[in-house]
């Protein structure tokens, strides 16, 4: 009787299994594309200001501020400067956001299954957080090369004018080909330990800030997903802002770390900033960071989340 019952059970509970597997596929493959289609989006609003602010971390003696570094680059190389390294910015984001936020989805059921929690909805800021945390490991493989690339080329026209017996003006592409020509395929991956470094913490605090101030806005009874759109703007920009003031002086660090054609360690970059330009040196930059980390993450989530929903909706059709 008992054997009965197992076997008359079993199609069914195949059945579930296979049901759940394709779910969780689904919604994979939906915040894949919905993180690609808001790292598209973030880019166009933020790149010219990310472009001041990776000069200003590279080359602080240069310039007096924000200001007076957007002025010099319009003066000097029109708006188009201001838009270097768009194309690998561009893969980048949507790399970087793609996977991110894939992992973000799959990291939330990983820390449900350790903390016992029945559904996503129900994590806490902190289990987001470490969702956050987590996931921004497998997205630092994808983001490292390419913002390799865009750091690079933001700077190519400064280190030009430090080196014009070797000055260059040259492609993502062609700098691409140089760097895996000259250092191999691992060339591309300069830099991944800071990347790394301020990713997961970065990302910790990200989503952290980003879900709870989601739950503060939220009125009584109403789910953080219905907060709707300017809400979730307030959110995605206090996430990102949260995200570049804890983890900045790391980004000064990773940025001198590519763009530098010699071979430094973490610890000597860190020696030199402190000897030359004092603690403040690690956050030359931070305001046109934060001027544009503030529309352009909060572009981000609401791309995300809306085109999240409308994919969620078209398949539920």
């Amino acid at each position: 009787m008992d054997y009965g019952l197992k076997l008359a059970s079993a199609p069914s509970y195949i059945h579930m299994k296979d049901s759940s597997a394709t779910e969780n596929l689904k919604s994979g493959v939906i915040d894949f594309i919905a993180g690609l289609l808001g790292g598209i989006a973030s880019v166009f609003v933020g790149q010219p200001l990310d472009t001041v602010k990776v000069k200003m971390q590279i080359f602080p003696h240069l310039y007096k501020g924000m200001y007076d570094c957007l002025k010099t680059t319009l003066k000097n190389e029109n708006v188009r400067g201001l838009y270097a390294g768009t194309v690998p910015a561009i893969i980048a984001n949507m790399s970087e956001n793609a996977i991110l936020f894939a992992a973000y989805g799959y990291c939330q059921k990983f820390i449900c299954i350790i903390t016992g929690t029945q559904k996503v909805e129900e994590l806490s800021i902190l289990s987001n957080a470490s969702a956050g945390f987590l996931s921004a490991f497998f997205s630092s493989f994808a983001l490292c090369p390419t913002e390799l690339i865009k750091c690079q080329l933001q700077a190519m026209r400064e280190t030009n004018a430090q080196n014009p017996q070797t000055a260059v003006h040259i492609t993502a592409w062609q700098l691409t080909r140089r760097i895996i020509r000259q250092n191999g395929i691992m060339g591309m991956f300069r830099g991944l330990l800071p990347t790394m470094v301020r990713e997961m913490p970065g990302y910790f605090f990200f989503f952290g800030a980003y879900e709870g101030v989601r739950m503060l806005l939220a009125k009584p009874g109403q789910k953080k997903d219905n907060i709707g759109f300017l809400k979730t703007m307030v959110a995605g920009a206090a996430g990102g802002a949260m995200l570049w003031i804890m983890v900045f002086p790391i980004d000064v660090i990773k940025s001198r770390i590519q763009v530098s054609d010699k071979s430094n360690k973490y610890y000597e970059i860190v020696c030199e900033i402190v000897k030359k330009e004092g603690f403040l040196g690690f956050y030359n930059g931070l305001i046109p960071t934060l001027a544009r980390t503030i529309p352009a993450t909060a572009t981000l989530f609401v791309v995300y989340e809306y085109s999240k929903k409308l994919m969620h909706y078209l398949c539920a059709i």
